[in-house]
C-alpha cells in the first residue's frame, strides 16, 4: 500500500512539473547537458515559424536508453541532439510512430553524424510521418555518397532547413546529392552554410515558393536556363560568390513570380555586357547591398522595382539619362561614394531615400523640388560643409515640413574645422553675410554714407577754405 502510495505522489509531482513547465515557458535542465530551445526558421505566409518549448522531466532516462539527448519534446514538437550511426535506428523506429494524423508537426536534430544512406533513410522517414517543419543543424562525417531514389509521394511536408552541413566524402556525383532536394514537393527550402557549390533545376515545375541558399559558394552558373521555378516568391542568395549582375537577372527571366531577391554581400560588379539584363517582370524588392556596383548599376535594374537597396557599394553618382523606375518607393543609397543628394527625374514616385553615409559637403537646395513625393530623407552622418549653400538647404528643408530622418543628432558640421562638431540646428548665418547682391548694395550704401558724410563735414567744417 505504501509503495503504491509513493508511486502516485511520484506521478502527481511529475505532471505538475510538466504543467508548470509548460505553462510557464522555463527550460529545465539536464545533468551535464544545457537545454535550450531551438528555433526552427522556416517561412510560412511570409512570417518565420518558431518553436519554443521546454523539455520533459524525463530526459536523463531517454538519454540512457537511446544515446541520444532530448533537448525538446511537446505534443506538437520534438528536437534531438547527438544522432549517430549507432542510435540512428532507434531514431528511425521513433519517427515512424508518428504517422499521418499525430499531433507532431516541428522536428529539429542538431548534432548529427551519419553516412549519406543513413540520412535518406531519416528524410524518407519524415517524409511520409505527420511532421511538416524539419530542421536539421550541424550535420557532418556525410560520408559514402550513392545515387539514391527518393519517394516525394504523400507527405505532409512544408519546410526543410539544413544549416552547416558538411560532406566529407571528396569523391562523389554531386547531382547524386543535388537532385534530392531540387525535386523535393515543398513550399520552403533552406540550405545555409554548407559549401553549396551548385544546384540542378528540378525535374519538373516546382512548388518552392521560399529557397535560402545563403552563405555558400554559388556562382553565376545557378539556375541558368531554368524555367520550372515558376512559383518562386522569395529567393535568398546573400553571401555567396556571384560576380555578375547580368547573369543573375537573366537567371529570374523565368522566375515568374518572384518578388524578393537578396543578392546582398557577394562579389558584384559592372563590365560591358552589365548593359543586356533581363529581369523577371515580377520582382519588386532587390536587396544588391555590399557588392562592388557603380553608377552604371542603374542601366541593368527591374522596371517594376519598387524597394531597392545599394547600400555599400561604389556608386559615385546617379547618371542622367536613365530609364525611369516608376514604381520605385524607397531607394537606400547609403554607404557609397555618392557627393550630392539624387534627383527624382528617374523616380518620380519615390517616397523614402537612404543617402548616410556617404560624401556629401552641400546638399543641392533644389532637392525637396524635384522631388516632392519623398516623404522621408536620411541624410545624416555625411561630412557637411556649414556654409550659406547648406543653410539654404536646411531653409527649404523647414519649409517641406521636417522630412530629414534622424535630425538633429545625425546631422553635423564636418568643415569648417572651427565648425567641426556643431549640430546643424545650432548653425546660423545672417541674410547679410549670405545675400551676396544684399551685401554688395549694403556696401555701395555704406560707401556712399561715408562719403556724403565726409562732404558734409568738408563744406560745414570750411576745409576747401584751408
Amino acid at each position: 500500500m505504501a509503495e503504491n502510495m509513493r508511486y502516485l505522489r511520484n506521478f502527481f509531482i511529475y505532471n505538475c512539473l510538466f504543467a508548470f513547465t509548460f505553462w510557464n515557458n522555463i527550460g529545465l535542465a539536464v545533468k551535464n547537458e544545457l537545454f535550450t530551445s531551438v528555433p526552427t526558421n522556416f517561412l510560412q505566409d511570409g512570417l518565420d515559424k518558431k518553436i519554443s518549448s521546454p523539455p520533459p522531466p524525463n530526459n536523463q532516462q531517454l538519454k540512457a536508453n537511446f544515446g541520444w539527448v532530448v533537448i525538446e519534446n511537446t505534443a506538437e514538437s520534438l528536437s534531438l541532439s547527438e544522432i549517430t550511426n549507432d542510435n540512428v535506428n532507434k531514431l528511425l523506429t521513433l519517427l515512424s510512430n508518428f504517422r499521418k494524423g499525430s499531433r507532431l508537426q516541428n522536428l529539429t536534430l542538431t548534432n548529427i553524424s551519419v553516412n549519406w544512406k543513413v540520412f535518406t533513410e531519416v528524410l524518407q522517414t519524415v517524409w511520409h510521418s505527420s511532421i511538416e517543419y524539419f530542421s536539421i543543424s550541424n550535420l557532418t562525417q556525410l560520408g559514402e555518397v550513392t545515387s539514391s531514389r527518393f519517394d516525394y509521394s504523400d507527405t505532409s511536408m512544408k519546410a526543410l532547413a539544413l544549416n552547416k552541413v558538411l560532406v566529407t566524402d571528396l569523391y562523389f556525383t554531386q547531382d547524386d546529392i543535388y537532385n534530392i532536394f531540387a525535386n523535393m514537393n515543398i513550399e520552403a527550402l533552406t540550405i545555409a552554410e554548407s559549401e553549396l557549390i551548385h544546384m540542378v533545376c528540378p525535374s519538373s515545375d516546382s512548388p518552392f515558393r521560399y529557397v535560402n541558399f545563403s552563405k555558400n559558394d554559388l556562382t553565376d552558373l545557378l539556375f541558368q536556363n531554368c524555367d520550372k521555378l515558376i512559383q518562386l516568391e522569395t529567393f535568398i542568395l546573400n553571401r555567396n560568390k556571384f560576380v555578375s549582375l547580368s547573369k543573375v537577372s537573366f537567371m529570374t527571366s523565368h522566375m515568374k513570380s518572384l518578388r524578393y531577391l537578396d543578392m546582398s554581400s557577394n562579389l558584384l560588379r559592372n563590365s560591358g555586357a552589365e548593359k543586356r539584363c533581363q529581369w523577371t517582370d515580377s520582382l519588386s524588392e532587390l536587396d544588391l547591398s555590399s557588392n562592388q556596383l557603380t553608377e552604371s548599376v542603374f542601366e541593368c535594374l527591374p522596371v517594376n522595382i519598387t524597394k531597392l537597396d545599394l547600400q555599400n557599394n561604389q556608386i559615385a553618382s546617379v547618371p542622367k539619362g536613365i530609364a525611369e523606375l516608376q514604381s520605385l518607393k524607397e531607394l537606400n543609397l547609403a554607404s557609397n561614394r555618392l557627393a550630392d543628394l539624387p534627383g527624382c527625374r528617374a523616380f518620380a514616385g519615390l517616397e523614402i531615400l537612404n543617402i548616410e553615409r556617404n560624401l556629401i559637403l552641400t546638399p543641392s537646395a533644389d532637392f525637396f523640388e524635384s522631388c516632392p513625393s519623398v516623404k522621408e530623407l536620411q541624410a545624416g552622418q555625411n561630412p557637411f560643409k556649414c556654409s550659406c549653400e547648406l543653410q539654404d538647404f536646411l531653409r527649404l528643408e523647414r519649409r517641406s515640413g521636417g522630412k530629414l530622418s534622424g535630425w538633429p543628432e545625425a546631422y553635423v558640421c564636418k568643415y569648417p574645422e572651427e565648425l567641426s562638431g556643431t549640430q546643424l540646428k545650432d548653425f546660423h548665418l545672417t541674410e547679410l553675410a549670405c545675400n551676396t547682391t544684399l551685401l554688395l548694395v549694403t556696401a555701395l550704401l555704406l560707401t556712399l554714407v561715408l562719403v556724403a558724410v565726409a562732404a558734409f563735414l568738408c563744406i560745414y567744417l570750411d576745409v576747401p577754405w584751408y
